[in-house]
């Protein structure tokens, strides 16, 4: 079973339209649509803004019996190596508010138990998407403190709650995938107004890879 994980009810109602929902209950004080989709049998959760949401969802899907979680929806670009309503596949992830340096002298985003601040993701073979880096935190904003603190991670993509999927899955031992569409890109204007503008755009632009996503997967 995939295990689909989104954070906003537009981004689901992308696989909602294509979906035969067998069931709909609560799990984790998430909605949990159960059916099936392009031929697979999927747990779909809509977990709502955040990182602990996104844990709770994640853990959701999980407990339904998932065997791969796959996280798709809008997210913000961060330099000219993204564009607006361009598709990206995540390699990997860091929680770059997760900061624990003063204690430990190590990089930001690193977590407890781990060596490295960023976490690999599952990447299918099956899809051609370009490849990128994602900082995942619980804030939306145009702070340039916050972009040097990005792109000195080497971030190009970021959003508020990928990352934190990725932790979950880590310690289930689940693979994790993510891919996003961009709605808006730092430094062309304000992300908010560029986001309301942009995000329908993004969603329906990933809506037509929705199927060749799903292909890459043999759960």
């Amino acid at each position: 079973m995939i295990g689909i994980v989104t954070a906003m009810e537009r981004e689901a109602e992308l696989l909602l339209e294509s979906m035969e929902i067998e069931n709909i209950r609560t799990m984790y004080g998430k909605t949990v649509h159960l059916g099936t989709a392009f031929g697979h049998k999927v747990a779909l959760v809509v977990c709502g803004v955040g990182k602990v949401n996104a844990a709770a969802g994640t853990c959701a899907a999980i407990s339904e019996g998932a065997d791969v979680i796959l996280n798709f929806g809008a997210a913000g670009g961060l330099n000219a190596d993204t564009e607006i309503a361009g598709i990206y596949l995540i390699e990997k992830a860091v929680q770059y508010d997760f900061d624990c340096t003063q204690l430990n002298g190590l990089p930001v985003g690193t977590l407890d138990g781990e060596t490295e601040n960023f976490l690999p993701l599952f990447c299918p073979p099956g899809l051609g998407f370009p490849k990128r880096t994602l900082g995942t935190g619980d804030r939306f904003n145009d702070s340039p403190a916050d972009h040097a603190l990005l792109r000195g991670l080497g971030c190009d993509i970021r959003e508020m709650e990928a990352g934190a999927m990725a932790e979950v899955c880590k310690y289930a031992g689940v693979p994790f995938c993510s891919v996003k569409a961009i709605s808006d890109v730092y430094g062309a204007g304000s992300t908010t107004e560029q986001f309301r503008k942009n995000c329908k755009r993004a969603l329906l632009e990933l809506k037509a890879h929705l199927p060749e996503i799903f292909a890459a997967f043999e759960v």
